[in-house]
């Protein structure tokens, strides 16, 4: 009986030894009593976690829902451990011997962002952030792609960090990887076609004045014949002076003086033709912050009169020309949201010859498009048409002859302006990039304008001579001796070939801090 009553003993203490050692080897992340049963208790949990509960009574029953959730170990009657298992939500029901309800809740398990870090790189997978916790405060800094990925980097550190009682403060040091700055390249290329068909009938005659009877015809278009008056001849000839003025447009005129019915008859036919083609091509080149408007002007302005009543007049201007306005929005994922406005203008005198008005074009639309890529505004077409015809009422209507009575004027005018706007992503560039035409010209020596012929030498856009640093010290002579050693001042080559140069400075004293040449 003794020996029965030692091994009981023995076994009870083992049974409490193996759950001491089991429940200390799952290091709860937070303990908490649980409250009175009632719906809307739901416990937030990470796979591999595990949560404390501290009962109110002596638990009979536990009930798990779904058991690859969650499960549960029991360490007493009073308290018992939460474990997650895997993703997904279960319920769990604790019950004492009588029935009654001592704890339910709702155990939600998702994946296993045991830190912010994890959950950054979770939610923002094309960012580069470090996340630093010191004096209470949380500390970000590295890289996104766009300036709202910052803002939402600070919101999603905010929500996983703050907890009851506990506020959290968050500095962003963040910096955008996208470049915010627009490089705008715009063509504006504008074709003018014009064909102008032109016959035009000249006539005029006038009696000799010989006889009983004198007449006169005349019809004209232009100033094309002049009659430079009576030139004395025989009975039956021509009797006057006539002159053929040629037309100012350059069309051509077939001339023919005549006698006919005792008349001095003189005709002129203009035959005039033309078509032009006219092309402008203009390409600015703007570059804007986000969000910031750019605006570019190639034409002038031109003067005009306003009336301030008593206070007399007062000059104002107005800009013509190839205008253009764009705002640029760099949006998250590195594409460009462009509005832009194109104007295309010109001077208009067939208004008025003194006060000229204004033919313009214009276009204003927002696209969304990448960094490189371009899009075209075509459609702004000017289409003039005019047929004019002059006739003598009755002779013009007749078959053949008709085309003496009547003068005949067909224009067609055709105007087309087509846009072609491509943004850039731009970062600024080194000053030591920068090439310009005039960088390595000089002048030509006088043996090389005498001999050669030359203007200019040197090669265009290479790189000329740079400043340097200047030693603040002169160097000590590595041999030992008392003197110094002379600064070596390090300038490009002349041949532009990359490689650098040394010359030997003359007078050490004489090189001062700072730069110099």
């Amino acid at each position: 009986m003794k020996n029965a009553s030692s091994l009981l003993r023995q076994a009870v203490f083992a049974l409490g030894a193996t759950a001491l050692t089991a429940g200390s080897l799952l290091l709860p992340e937070k303990a908490a009593v649980a409250a009175p049963a009632q719906d809307g208790n739901v416990i937030l949990m990470s796979v591999g976690a595990s949560r404390v509960v501290n009962l109110p009574g002596q638990m009979s029953d536990v009930v798990i829902a779904d058991p690859s959730v969650a499960d549960v170990y029991v360490r007493s009657q009073n308290q018992l451990y939460i474990l997650g298992k895997g993703p997904g939500e279960t319920a769990i029901t604790v019950t004492s011997a009588g029935g009654k309800a001592l704890y339910s809740a709702t155990v939600r398990v998702g994946n296993n962002l045991t830190s912010i870090d994890q959950m950054l790189k979770l939610a923002m997978p094309d960012a580069d952030v470090t996340i630093s916790k010191m004096n209470g405060l949380y500390l970000l800094t590295g890289t996104v792609k766009a300036p709202e990925d910052a803002a939402e980097a600070e919101r999603l550190v905010k929500a996983f960090a703050d907890g009851p009682g506990k506020e959290v403060t968050v500095v962003s040091r963040l910096r955008t990887a996208t470049p915010l700055q627009v490089n705008l390249q715009v063509k504006f290329a504008e074709v003018s076609r014009n064909l102008i068909h032109q016959i035009g009938t000249n006539i005029t005659g006038l009696g000799t004045g010989s006889g009983s009877f004198s007449g006169y015809i005349g019809r004209s278009t232009r100033n094309a014949i002049t009659d430079n008056g009576f030139v004395g001849g025989a009975a039956g000839n021509i009797t006057r002076s006539w002159e053929f003025n040629q037309p100012a447009d350059g069309s051509t005129t077939l001339g023919f003086i005549a006698k006919m019915f005792g008349m001095d008859v003189a005709g002129a036919l203009d035959l005039a033709e033309t078509s032009g083609l006219a092309s402008t091509l203009a390409q600015p080149n703007l570059t804007s912050l986000s969000g910031e408007t750019a605006s570019f002007l190639a034409g002038g302005e031109y003067p005009y009169t306003v009336s301030n009543g008593t206070q007399g007049n007062s000059i104002q201007f107005k800009q013509y020309g190839v205008q253009l306005a764009f705002t640029p929005i760099v949006l998250a994922d590195g594409r460009i949201s462009l509005r832009v406005r194109p104007t295309v203008s010109s001077l208009d005198f067939s208004i008025n010859s003194e006060v000229p008005a204004l033919k313009s074009r214009s276009a204003e639309t927002t696209v969304e498009l990448g960094s490189g890529q371009a899009f075209m505004i075509a459609g702004l077409l000017n289409n003039g048409t005019s047929n004019v015809i002059d006739k003598v009422p009755g002779l013009g209507d007749l078959p053949i002859l008709g085309s003496l009575f009547k003068s005949r004027k067909y224009q067609r005018d055709e105007t087309e302006l087509v846009i072609v706007v491509t943004p850039y992503l731009v970062k600024p560039m080194n000053a030591g990039d920068v090439r310009l035409p005039t960088d390595g010209y000089r002048n030509a020596t006088p043996l090389q304008g005498l001999l050669l012929q030359q203007g200019a030498n040197g090669v265009s856009g290479q790189k000329g001579y740079m400043p340097s640093v200047a030693p603040s010290a002169p160097a000590q002579n590595p041999a030992g001796g008392e003197a110094a050693l002379q600064p070596r001042a390090v300038t490009p080559d002349r041949r532009g070939d990359g490689k650098a140069r040394a010359s030997q400075s003359a007078d050490a004293g004489s090189v001062g801090p700072g730069f110099t040449f």
